[in-house]
Parts: structure tokens; sequence; C-alpha cells
């Protein structure tokens, strides 16, 4: 049985990157797929190619870090759908820098974008969502577990959204409303990400490659999507991907020197 075909799902940040890949696999199991970004240009252009073979798809140009925007994305959703079933709440922006030169105005632009956009787009969603017993898919990072080095504000912003995604959980799980967070290593991208001067200077070269210099494999962003997909129709609360790297967290839990020391040695 196709659980997707017909359910309305909604993915912020959804005209490039990750959020295109995901909506793309929505689209292919027969969901109704609204996309939601800044860029128009680059959003028609990409509900244009999904719906090239016959998929259903709204693009609603949207900055979700004014609330005014959020709130207008979730009336046009639900007045052409006429329901919600799926929040993907992707819109978002890795970062580089070390962590003196981070501004305060640095870590509140990120925590705007990173988190608090996440919550503007879940607390609009939530009345849809638990009518339909739906999903709110939040995409971290592994460095919503584990801090890394020279990420800037990255990994602060991220960890505030695995919190919200445990709270949502312990509050909400028991209405109906299943809540996945999604912790990945670095994705691949067709294009590489562009960061500023100001981002990369003084950095060492190990962290301007992808993920700060991680080591560990790109992830293949397809793959990624369909686990997201399998790990929804499951119901599971976190999808960590490489699994491997629970260990990690577990280990800085139970020590954080030796947490601190690991995470120096595989960065």
């Amino acid at each position: 049985m196709n659980v997707w075909k017909d359910k309305v799902v909604l993915v912020t940040g959804g005209s490039e990157g990750l959020g295109r890949t995901i909506a793309g696999r929505f689209v292919a199991a027969g969901a109704r797929v609204v996309l939601a970004a800044r860029g128009e240009v680059k959003l028609q252009a990409t509900a244009e190619a999904l719906s090239a073979g016959g998929g259903q798809l709204l693009a609603v140009p949207t900055d979700v870090t004014r609330q005014g925007d959020v709130d207008g994305l979730l009336t046009r959703t639900v007045q052409h759908w006429g329901r919600l079933d799926v929040l993907v709440n992707n819109a978002g922006r890795s970062a580089r820098g070390d962590v003196l030169s981070t501004t305060p105005e640095d870590f509140q632009a990120a925590l705007d974008l990173n988190f608090l956009a996440a919550v503007r787009c879940t607390r609009a969603a939530a009345p849809h969502l638990l009518a339909t017993g739906g999903h709110v898919v939040n995409i971290g990072s592994l460095a919503a577990k584990s801090a890394s080095r020279y990420m800037g504000p990255y990994a602060a912003s991220k960890f505030a959204l695995a919190a919200y995604s445990q709270q949502l959980r312990l509050e909400l799980n028991e209405r109906g409303l299943h809540v996945l967070l999604v912790c990945p290593g670095p994705v691949a991208r067709s294009e590489p990400r562009e960061y500023s001067a100001a981002e990369l200077a003084a950095l060492p070269e190990s962290a301007r490659r992808p993920g700060a210099g991680v080591k560990v494999r790109q992830i293949d962003p397809d793959d990624l999507a369909g686990r997201i997909l399998a790990a929804c129709e499951r119901r599971d609360p976190e999808l960590i991907v490489p699994g491997k790297a629970r260990l990690l967290f577990a280990l800085s839990q139970l020590s954080p020197r030796l947490g601190d020391w690991l995470v120096r040695r595989f960065t």
C-alpha cells in the first residue's frame, strides 16, 4: 500500500539541495507537495521540473524568518489542498568561523533561520497536522548532537532544534503527531556551498571542506531522502546517518573529556 498517495507535504527550503530531493521523493510516491523558499525564480523552476512527470506541486515564495510569510504559506497550503500531512522543516544554512570571532549577531541570525523558522512553521502547521495524525520532520545535523570546531553558530542553532524536537515528541506524540529529528553528516551537493571571506578567514584548510572536515563519507541525498520517508512510515523519533555516530554521542554523554578527544581526532 502506498501510504503517501494524495498526502499533502510541505517542504521549506525546497528549491535546491536536500529539500528539493526530499520533495522529489514525495512526488514520486504520489504525494501532493508544497515547495517553500525565498528565491522565486529557482523555486518556480524546481516546481516545474518536479511536476514534469505528472507530479502535483504548489510553489509558494516564503521567507521563513517572517511570521507573516509563514502564516500565509500555511493558509495557501490548506486552501489549495484542503489538508496537511507532513511538514519538513528543511530551511537552514551551514556556517564557518572560529567561536571567538563569531558575534552575537551571527548567532542570532543562525538561530532565526536554523531554529526559530522551524518553531514558526511548526506552530502554524500543528492544528492541521494534529487533525491528520501527521508528521513533523526537522532536518538537523550531526552537529545537533555533538559540536565541532570552526562551525561558528551552526552547532548551537542545531542543538536548539534537537531540544525542540524532543519537547514536541514529549508533549504531542500522545495526541497523534509524529516528530522525526534527522541528523545527517555532510550531504553531497551538486553545487558546493559558498561561505563568505569573513567566515573562512583564519580557518585551517580542512575546516573549509564539507562538514568542516568531519571524517565521514558524504551522504547521497537521494538515499537520505528515502530513509526519511521510511522513518516517517515507521514513525521513528530520530534518524542519524551514519548510524555509527551514535557511539560518539553516547561516549560524549558518559565522558565529555573522551568525547572532546574523539571530536578532535575525527575532525
